[in-house]
């Protein structure tokens, strides 16, 4: 891999303390949600940053596929939902991820096909890929009236 860009950020505290980049465009308090025990509340937790930096990625790398096929990805969205609990097989904790994809002026058939294709090229989705499970719900043109 020819390395483009490093993002870089330091925690101390763990899920009660402070996250922070040293270029000081982000910081962020860390507090770990009601359903872990926490008091939630002001604050995020690794896996809603962990949602975020997904969905933006995924959606930046399916508009620009969209583009190279001249697809209209307009108005497009993606939702990361990031599931957190221990692991059945094993000891420790993991992650799953669910990416709900929206793109209203495509057909199903063409959404699910790109949505594939964005799947391959995506970093995150490189990152993840047989290590989590990952789902997608696609939701095309019609589909978006449809009743979640």
């Amino acid at each position: 891999m020819k390395i483009l860009y490093t993002a870089e950020a330091t925690a101390s505290g763990g899920r009660n303390g402070i996250s922070r980049t040293p270029d000081g465009n982000m910081e962020v308090r860390l507090v770990p949600p009601v359903e872990l025990g926490g008091p939630g509340g002001e604050g995020t937790n690794p896996e809603q940053l962990f949602a975020l930096g997904y969905a933006g990625c995924f959606d930046n790398a399916l508009l620009l596929i969209a583009a190279g096929k001249k697809l209209n990805a307009d108005d497009s969205s993606v939702t990361a939902r990031v599931a957190f609990g221990p692991l059945e097989d094993r000891p420790g904790w993991g992650l799953a991820v669910t990416l709900r994809v929206e793109l209203p002026h495509l057909d199903q058939e063409t959404a699910q096909r790109l949505v594939e294709r964005t799947d391959k090229a995506c970093p995150y989705s490189n990152a993840v890929r047989g290590n989590i499970p990952l789902e997608f719900e696609v939701h095309a043109g019609s589909a978006l009236a449809a009743p979640a």
